[in-house]
């Protein structure tokens, strides 16, 4: 009998034409996560990337051109862009931080006398040397249990996409309300809502020398204002109600107001919103760089062959199925001047 010799890389092309035809079969609702990677291989858990978890070989270039493409039909996306525009920079890079509203300062005298010099002015920011962060989420699936679904693993490289997404936008608004100065108002029958989120813009100007550009409501924060002008009957509060979210831009001399209805879940049964009862004021640019003064930055770094996420597909046992979502991001406050949230309450 002739003896043939197969080599490591020969095993490897083979795993990946057999992973591959697996791939046909189908998707299915998951239910469960767990935040950190225990080194389980349950099926249907979901858990946060260990890098240990797969190399190179696992890259699976359709699923990566799907998520680079992908449009989530619930707008998260959007309400992330909203609240913490992407900006993209190398893995290392640094940044400028901004504690002072320099920019803004004034001299009635800047006459240069004779043989004398010009008045010498300074501009000051910290610079920051920063690294985006390796992200992402893993799930393990039973192949029993998606033998005759179409499409799995698409669909649940969307839901890994999704909940990237929905994390990201909840550590930005953490971060947000964090350091906002806060105030609370309580919205009535008597009260006018759009007067104070006014005050709080011109109170934000008057810190920074920046009108805060964007305004963000919860969904309760924004059915308290609501409630509020529909209890008054008067010329005012109906005007105030037909205030779609682009007229009150316009009336806040804002670049948009957007209302966030996200929810995530932290227990099986319980849903919570993301910025719930608070009104958020801030400065932030969509295409915005490393070094202008908005608030807050959602730096993003191209994943090894660029593109903004890459997708790992493999066999890992007899019968389970590993999928995974990594992305390279930092949050980052660049400036806490002007930013302010009103909490809303109802009487």
């Amino acid at each position: 009998m002739k003896k043939i010799t197969i080599n490591s890389a020969e095993i490897t092309r083979l795993q990946k034409q057999y992973n591959g035809r697996l791939q046909l079969l189908g998707g299915l609702e998951n239910k469960s996560f767990d935040p950190a990677d225990d080194g389980s291989d349950r099926p249907e858990l979901i858990t946060s990337v260990n890098a240990s978890r797969f190399n190179e070989a696992f890259l699976s270039e359709p699923l990566t051109a799907f998520a680079v493409g992908f449009k989530d039909n619930t707008n998260i996306e959007e309400t992330l862009e909203f609240f913490a525009p992407a900006c993209e920079v190398p893995r290392r890079f640094s940044y400028r931080t901004f504690s002072n509203p320099e920019e803004w300062l004034s001299e009635l005298d800047d006459l240069r006398a004779m043989r004398g010099d010009f008045k010498t002015v300074e501009y000051t920011a910290s610079e920051v040397e920063g690294k985006t962060q390796n992200r992402g989420l893993r799930v393990v699936v039973d192949l029993d249990e998606v033998a005759d679904k179409q499409n799995w693993e698409t669909k649940y490289t969307e839901k890994l996409i999704r909940r990237i997404r929905r994390n990201a936008l909840r550590r930005s608004l953490a971060l947000l309300v964090a350091a906002a100065t806060n105030a609370n108002k309580t919205w009535g029958n008597t009260s006018q809502p759009d007067a104070d989120v006014r005050a709080a813009l011109i109170a934000a100007t008057n810190v920074s020398g920046i009108r805060p550009n964007r305004v963000g409501y919860g969904d309760t924060s924004y059915d308290y204002r609501v409630a509020a002008y529909e209890s008054q009957e008067n010329a005012g509060s109906t005007m105030a109600l037909g205030r779609d979210e682009n007229r009150l831009a316009s009336y806040f001399g804002v670049e948009q107001v957007k209302v966030s209805r996200e929810r995530y879940q932290s227990a099986a049964a319980a849903k919570s919103e993301i910025v719930s009862n608070k009104v958020v004021l801030f400065n932030a640019l969509a295409g915005l760089d490393a070094e202008d003064a908005s608030n807050i930055k959602r730096f993003t770094s191209p994943v090894e062959g660029g593109g903004p996420l890459r997708v790992y597909s493999r066999q890992i046992s007899t019968k389970l199925w590993e999928i995974v979502v990594e992305h390279y991001e930092l949050l980052k406050i660049t400036s806490t001047l002007g930013i302010r949230t009103l909490t809303a309450s109802q009487s």
